[in-house]
């Protein structure tokens, strides 16, 4: 069909059809501008396998964009990615950007340093019991009361006693009659009836009888328990007082049992007291008690202490360190310790900007540094900070751990055993039983900015101590329930 347009409807339909085309074009020109500026990290001269959130790292997706999970833009995971060599790659800028610090482990001097708290008690050793030689009356007593600090030889009671008198009566006659043998028996019935040498001394030298007697302090010390009062009576046997000798007296500590083991008789002790700052008092340990406390988890070490001058008092708080000869030890920083709660990692330092998990078996701890059995040689380089971070990175990259006494595969084939843990800095906005809410730093290895997260909590006790507004670096993993603490530790004011 031939149509004759007019010019103005020639024109009219240029117009429309440019227009059509034009807006075709601007269509096509925003989605690729969209499809480009969706991941701006992204490398477009390396092959990408799959799209994933971050914190859910189990979930990929084949194209870029939002998160479903979260506020933030899909990360793309590289096909360049899969190491050949053992241990996963950190590129040299991110491991700058995390502050990274690699030490190596070597050989050095642990000292057996524990650490308990203990109080002074009285050395039950030297412990002088007072007590009636004879029946009788007790018709003085001098002025004492439990808690007084006597020499020895001080006076406690004056006792009459009766049958004393008659005794004496006969041996000062026997004893004038001139026979040596009678006399010499005479006596020794004297003595036989309990009554002291020095008061036979006396009646031998007044010549007549002294049915009073006082009784004295045989040794100075504490009177702990006094039981005589004036006008009593008491009876042969009878317990007057009990005195405890001041010099020397015990200290008694509590040792955790887990260390208890490095512990034996006459290891070498210093001691602090709250009461003298800044003085230190040596000694030995004399005694390991054989019974452990079941509340506490503690034994008592017995540590036996002069007391010149009667200036240390049972009950005084006291720090006690048990020093012990130094031995050589493979050593590593506590910090630079990955605990899973089923085995202990660090992170090697290989060459290349690789990294490698390696179970390490722990021995003694002393200061900050711990001490490796095995799994670990002389001169190895590992991350003392922001090893958590990598052995995340390692989790998800699928890189096993080299085991103690073995060599790890060159590449792994399933994940770590474990949760993979993430580190960051934060602060405490809310907390309750089952969740803390921080506004925490970035955490580079999940591709998390600075945000206000609630994160859940398994244990309760894991923020005893804590309260809202506290600094903390904590660590957490993400099972499918979310993101978990798993700890957590106040940081010092001038972090």
């Amino acid at each position: 069909m031939n149509l004759d347009l007019s010019p103005r409807i020639k024109l009219g339909l240029a117009a429309a059809a440019i227009a059509l085309t034009a807006g075709g074009a601007g269509y096509g020109i925003a989605t690729f501008s969209h499809d480009q500026a969706a991941d701006p990290g992204a490398d477009a001269s390396r092959k990408i396998l799959y799209w994933y959130d971050p914190m859910v790292p189990s979930q990929h997706f084949d194209k870029p964009g939002k998160s479903p999970f979260m506020d933030m833009q899909l990360v793309p995971k590289y096909a360049d990615e899969g190491q050949s060599e053992a241990g996963v790659t950190i590129d040299p800028a991110r491991t700058q950007s995390l502050g990274l610090r690699v030490v190596e482990a070597r050989m050095g001097s642990l000292g057996s340093s524990i650490t308990a708290t203990g109080t002074i008690d009285f050395n039950q050793r030297d412990v002088a019991i007072v007590q009636a030689r004879a029946s009788g009356f007790v018709q003085r007593v001098y002025s004492r009361a439990p808690g007084d600090v006597i020499g020895a030889g001080a006076p406690l009671a004056d006792l009459l006693v009766p049958e004393w008198a008659g005794a004496q009566a006969e041996y000062l006659a026997v004893r004038r009659t001139g026979d040596a043998a009678l006399t010499r028996a005479a006596r020794q019935r004297l003595a036989l009836l309990g009554i002291p040498s020095s008061t036979i001394a006396a009646v031998e030298r007044g010549g007549r009888p002294n049915n009073v007697i006082t009784v004295s302090a045989p040794t100075g010390g504490v009177i702990k328990t006094l039981g005589v009062r004036a006008g009593m009576t008491v009876a042969a046997g009878q317990t007057l007082a009990e005195i405890n000798g001041l010099g020397t007296v015990w200290l008694n500590a509590a040792v955790p049992e887990a260390v208890a083991g490095q512990l034996k008789s006459g290891q070498p002790v210093q001691a602090t007291l709250t009461a003298f700052p800044g003085q230190t008092l040596s000694g030995r340990v004399s005694a390991i008690l054989p019974d452990v406390q079941a509340d506490s988890r503690t034994l008592s070490v017995r540590i036996e202490l002069p007391n010149r001058g009667g200036r240390l008092k049972p009950g005084m708080f006291a720090t006690v360190s048990f020093g012990g000869s130094a031995q050589t030890a493979l050593l590593v920083p506590s910090e630079a310790l990955i605990r899973t709660g089923k085995r202990t990692l660090v992170m090697l330092a290989l060459d290349k900007g690789r990294y490698q998990p390696a179970e390490v078996q722990t021995g003694r701890e002393s200061a900050n540094d711990t001490e490796i059995l095995a799994g670990l040689r002389e001169g190895e380089k590992i991350v003392a900070s922001g090893q958590f971070l990598i052995d995340s990175e390692a989790s998800l990259s699928g890189v096993e751990a080299r085991p103690i006494g073995g060599r790890a595969p060159t590449a792994a084939a399933k994940p770590v055993n474990g949760p993979a843990l993430y580190e960051t800095v934060g602060r405490i906005e809310q907390i309750t039983p089952r969740s803390v809410t921080f506004s925490h730093e970035p955490v580079p290895a999940l591709g998390w900015p600075a945000m206000t997260m609630t994160f859940r909590l398994l244990d309760p006790t894991i923020t005893r101590g804590l309260k809202t507004g506290d600094r903390v670096r904590f660590d957490f993993d993400q099972p499918p329930t979310g993101p978990t603490v798993r700890r957590m530790t106040r940081m010092g004011a001038d972090r």
